[in-house]
């Protein structure tokens, strides 16, 4: 079996990753929408990889999207490493454990998805108590 070499001229071109990552923060904007429409889709998380995606491929976006009058706030806390008033981080906490809890019940039917939902939780408390806590 012959393996091709990758030439130089099949790697994607710098437009085409800004075009991939300028989709991928479009992607997680909606899904972050969605998450406030649904209890079970988080919505931090997804922003936060929406402003990556939009810091790395479009200046526009990524200023349209830190200067939201919804959350732009907290993202720009987030960025600049403010971290999260101790609101947010104890209704996040509430609402996640409480999507949990609600899903375990009434929608896992097998015991290694509420396994999964645990650990997601589980991971997302971890993540959440590490940010640092703002003051306001």
């Amino acid at each position: 079996m012959r393996r091709e070499r990758v030439r130089p001229d099949r790697v994607a071109s710098p437009k085409d990753q800004r075009l991939v990552l300028i989709a991928g923060g479009l992607l997680c904007v909606g899904l972050a929408v969605l998450g406030w429409i649904l209890p079970i889709v988080p919505a931090t998380p997804f922003l936060i990889l929406a402003a990556w995606c939009f810091a790395h491929s479009s200046p526009r976006l990524h200023r349209w999207l830190i200067g939201n009058r919804l959350f732009g706030r907290y993202l720009r806390d987030y960025e600049e490493g403010r971290g999260l008033p101790w609101t947010w981080k104890v209704g996040s906490l509430l609402l996640v454990w409480g999507s949990v809890a609600v899903s375990a019940v009434f929608i896992a039917r097998t015991a290694w998805l509420r396994l999964l939902l645990v650990a997601m939780a589980l991971g997302t408390t971890w993540y959440t108590l590490r940010l640092p806590t703002r003051r306001g």
